[in-house]
């Protein structure tokens, strides 16, 4: 197994600086909380009935976030739309969002050119391309990144901005305080999981040493479902494994009875339990339940605390853990964390395609 402690493993392996991003992660949360704040939205803004988030991948996994904690604090549904096209329901109270960070996403811009053609108020988050050209011709208000890294590794401007916004808008009170909070804990446990720190006291590379080999399905329940999520795309991503997620309370209601075969899996699945004591009691004794469930069936397993008081700091938190650990988890399958062949594979695939865009 690849020496995690090896300064020269990281030089040889992360040849386009994946983990400069992982350092930078706590500034730029609080970049990002001080750009927002300074954002001005139109004052009709505030006069929506719902919020469509049109995101793909790293850049609709902040949305979904965002949502969960929309969820806790405001009746203003919000949804997260990951295609093509407009849901039906889309009209002029609606707010439609577009979140694409390189702004040429295509399901994105196809959702988006759609919204063009409705009455509905709309907003963009992007650091260029067709999404931003698009948004000044139409003199749409647009959240301009302008940090430049690869899209999942930008986190803190998908996710902080939308926190923002909805501040302004009413669905979330201050968060000023949270976010403060939350940026210490990141800068706290940013020296906890540094390359620096050794394997014997460092949680993300010794997570990523327990996952090595083995297949990751990540649980999580209320806001860190979502999180969970985030998990199994980081693994997906960077550590170009497979990886999967499910979420409490469902994962009772089928998962759980899928333990038993193939037999061969008991050996290669290792499952992640994203806990928090701010759960509800039914949901932490279903972790409780579940964990009794696959040590009887002989599955590994291990729980992955959350740090901080609010919802803000607990998810980032356990955001920054799933992002070390996918990244440790690279190293050690000896691949560059940034390179995302598949991913462009597809899209040159698709862009030969004679068939026309919906």
């Amino acid at each position: 197994m690849v020496d995690l402690d090896n300064a020269s493993v990281y030089r040889q392996f992360d040849k386009s600086g994946m983990l400069n991003h992982l350092h930078e992660f706590p500034e730029q949360c609080q970049k990002a909380w001080e750009k927002v704040l300074k954002f001005e939205l139109p004052r009709e803004y505030t006069r929506i009935s719902n919020i469509i988030i049109l995101g793909m991948g790293g850049s609709a996994i902040g949305g979904d976030i965002a949502r969960r904690l929309a969820l806790a604090e405001s009746k203003l549904p919000v949804w997260v739309h990951r295609d093509y096209g407009l849901p039906a329901f889309v009209d002029a109270s609606t707010l439609v969002i577009a979140s694409s960070y390189s702004g040429d996403t295509e399901e994105t811009l196809s959702a988006f050119t759609e919204s063009l053609r409705t009455p509905a108020r709309k907003l963009v988050i992007t650091s260029g391309g067709k999404l931003k050209h698009l948004a000044e011709n139409e003199g749409i208000p647009a959240f301009v990144v302008d940090y430049q890294a690869p899209p999942r590794a930008a986190f803190p401007h998908n996710f902080v901005p939308l926190v923002g916004i909805f501040q302004k808008l009413g669905l979330l009170r201050d968060k000023s305080a949270d976010l403060q909070e939350a940026v210490d804990i990141l800068n706290k446990l940013s020296r906890e999981f540094m390359e620096t720190r050794s394997l014997t006291s460092n949680p993300a590379k010794q997570l990523a040493a327990k996952l090595w080999g083995h297949i990751a399905v990540i649980y999580g329940a209320e806001m860190l479902s979502e999180v969970a999520q985030r998990w199994k795309a980081q693994f997906n991503e960077n550590s170009k494994a497979w990886a999967f997620f499910e979420s409490f309370p469902e994962l009772n209601h089928n998962a759980v009875v899928g333990y038993e075969f193939p037999l061969e899996a008991k050996e290669r699945i290792f499952v992640l339990m994203l806990r928090s004591s701010s759960l509800r009691s039914r949901s932490l004794l279903r972790y409780e339940a579940t964990a009794k469930l696959l040590a009887k069936t002989g599955i590994a397993y291990e729980f992955a605390e959350a740090r901080g008081e609010s919802a803000l700091a607990q998810v980032m938190s356990l955001v920054l853990l799933g992002d070390y650990s996918s990244f440790y988890l690279a190293m050690l399958n000896e691949v560059d964390p940034t390179s995302i062949d598949a991913i462009n594979f597809i899209k040159q695939y698709l862009a030969q395609s004679v068939v026309p865009s919906d």
